[in-house]
């Protein structure tokens, strides 16, 4: 395969840093590749992006040492818009991409710019909007759009282009479920019938185990692992040691191989996969449970998020929507009828898909936007008749794009700022923030701007605890997050419920969700079309399709189970819980 992207041996350090981005990385990507690429946060994905777009050397100042050839040509020594013919990019940061008010002007000044005959543009730029689905938006402002629509413009506008290379940082970060899905469909199109070459930088598992033919491992600037998703997956431990999760279905293969009930080094990395496996073990080991239909007692140490807390039950609600309605003048997630309460100790999770209004609701709750219907009362104040500064007393909100909450020169002065704001004293806001801040593992004196997206994202999230509020708005709290900080964040969010606060939290990780949240609100178009436990909600069809919501992994693998190999299985959530189930049925718990 004749490689269209050759790294070798590069080594990069940004100005001003001691530490190296990346370090003697060596890697080829052949044309018609898809690749994926993982790590933790500050790993070097980022800059590895940079490298294959050109925008190291030429647009990032540092010191390079190496080489990056792009279709044989030295990245160095040619221009940069050279290789962006080559090289489509789409970046971590999208508000930073956009040169455009609306979304047909944007798509136009990159063909413009690159001397498409106008004759084609049409024709490029209908066909770009149909591949990701957002016809419906030629004509609207990109400053209306929905995070999740904003990607989606983003890529479009670089597939009209038609490069032979997309690199893509975090594509899919937020999108809902079904979206993120459309576009890795979308990815795997344009390789299949384009022939493009594809790299992606992503956290979402389980999308690259099933599109990509090879993932590539980063952690601390080094390439540490090269293969196939089953070959890469089969190290579970030393992913999950580096902040690099794996998906569900992969980690019940792997603990079902460690207990010597199957093969090692061919992890299941689909729902289907791992279904065949545990009907495979179970099949030939169990004792009769399995074709007689009995449920074996099990009583598994499930999460608490599995049902509402015991506040709830109690106390009054801190929240309460009452028939709520809002419209943009110009547009937008609408919302109408929302009905909702919150109680002191929920984490209450909201789901649904892009431009479901799901940001409105929560604008509606911190009073940045007022109802034109109904009413929205939090901590017993009706925002309609209260001045926002008097209910960020009581709120605090975690925004989707945490660069727009952050303002000061370090780390430590960022998270003790909101305690400044509330009249507590500089030494007591110092010491509080830094101890939220050891909790975050967040390194006091740095810049927050010179932190990568995901780090950044854990200071703007300390600042919004630290001050333990009486409601907490979060709103795409795990995105752009390696696993071990989104473990640390929603343990986080998990103890602050535990001592009082009510969580409200906008999420499209499904695995986050059915992990902490105590009840789920899901809503399309404007409105709430269900709400329950997680398991209640990921167990109506009708409504995740609706919804245009996906189960998790491990939901959707335990009722595949419970209908086709044993009714032990029904109900489950958690990989602990199947892998203990098989292993009973299959006689080795």
């Amino acid at each position: 395969m004749h490689p269209i992207i050759q790294i070798k041996d590069v080594t990069f350090t940004y100005s001003g840093s001691r530490r190296h981005a990346l370090e003697n990385v060596s890697l080829e990507i052949g044309e018609g590749e898809f690749v994926g690429v993982i790590g933790p946060s500050g790993a070097g994905k980022s800059t590895l992006a940079a490298v294959m777009s050109g925008a190291v050397p030429h647009h990032f100042i540092g010191e390079l040492y190496g080489a990056c050839l792009v279709d044989g040509r030295d990245t160095c020594e040619v221009t940069l818009t050279d290789v962006s013919r080559l090289v489509g990019s789409v970046l971590q940061d999208i508000d930073a991409q956009f040169v455009a008010s609306n979304v047909r002007d944007e798509l136009l000044f990159g063909l413009e710019n690159f001397g498409v005959p106008h004759d084609e543009i049409p024709v490029r730029m209908q066909q770009a909007l149909e591949t990701v689905g957002i016809e419906d938006l030629r004509d609207r402002e990109i400053a209306t759009l929905s995070g999740g629509q904003k990607q989606k413009v983003a890529i479009a506008a670089i597939l009209a282009l038609r490069p032979r290379v997309l690199v893509l940082d975090e594509p899919t970060a937020a999108l809902d479920p079904a979206s993120s899905t459309l576009v890795f469909e979308t990815l795997r199109e344009v390789n299949r019938s384009a022939g493009i070459t594809v790299v992606v930088i992503e956290q979402k598992v389980a999308l690259l185990s099933e599109y990509c033919s090879r993932v590539v491992v980063f952690d601390q600037g080094k390439l540490v692992l090269d293969g196939t998703p089953h070959e890469v997956f089969a190290h579970g431990e030393q992913l999950r040691s580096i902040g690099v999760d794996s998906p569900r279905t992969a980690r019940v293969s792997n603990s079902l191989a460690a207990a010597g009930l199957c093969e090692a080094g061919a992890p299941a990395l689909s729902v289907e996969e791992a279904a065949a496996l545990v009907a495979k073990v179970v099949g030939a080991k169990a004792d009769g449970a399995v074709a007689s239909g009995k449920r074996l007692t099990f009583d598994a140490a499930h999460s608490s998020a599995s049902a509402p807390s015991a506040r709830a039950e109690g106390g009054g609600a801190v929240v309460r929507f009452s028939s709520v309605g809002f419209s943009y003048p110009g547009g937008g997630a609408s919302v109408r009828d929302l009905d909702l309460q919150v109680f002191p100790g929920e984490v209450v999770g909201i789901v649904g898909q892009n431009g479901a209004g799901k940001t409105t609701l929560t604008k509606l709750l911190n009073g940045l936007l007022k109802p034109a219907e109904g009413n929205v009362v939090v901590a017993g104040l009706n925002t309609r008749e209260v001045p926002t500064s008097r209910i960020a007393r009581h709120v605090s909100t975690l925004f989707q794009n945490p660069d727009r909450q952050i303002c000061k020169d370090t780390v430590l002065d960022e998270v003790a700022f909101g305690l400044l704001l509330q009249g507590i004293s500089p030494d007591e806001a110092s010491a509080r923030a830094k101890a939220t801040c050891e909790r975050f593992g967040l390194p006091l004196d740095e810049a927050p701007f010179s932190l990568s997206r995901g780090q950044r994202q854990m200071v703007a999230l300390a600042s919004v605890v630290v001050g333990e509020p009486q409601v907490i708005v979060l709103d795409e709290p795990t995105s752009g997050l390696d696993y071990r900080e989104c473990m640390t964040v929603m343990e986080t969010v998990r103890d602050m419920a535990t001592r009082g606060s009510a969580v409200v939290m906008v999420c499209h990780d499904m695995e986050v969700v059915s992990d902490f949240a105590s009840r789920l609100v899901v809503m399309a178009n404007g409105e709430i079309l269900g709400r329950g436990t997680c398991a209640e909600v990921f167990a109506n069809s009708d409504l995740m399709r609706r919804a245009f919501v996906e189960p998790p992994q491990a939901i959707a693998l335990a009722s595949k189970l419970a209908a086709e190999v044993s009714p032990s299985f029904a109900g489950l959530s958690e990989v602990a819980d199947i892998v203990a189930v098989a292993k009973e049925l299959a006689g080795r718990a």
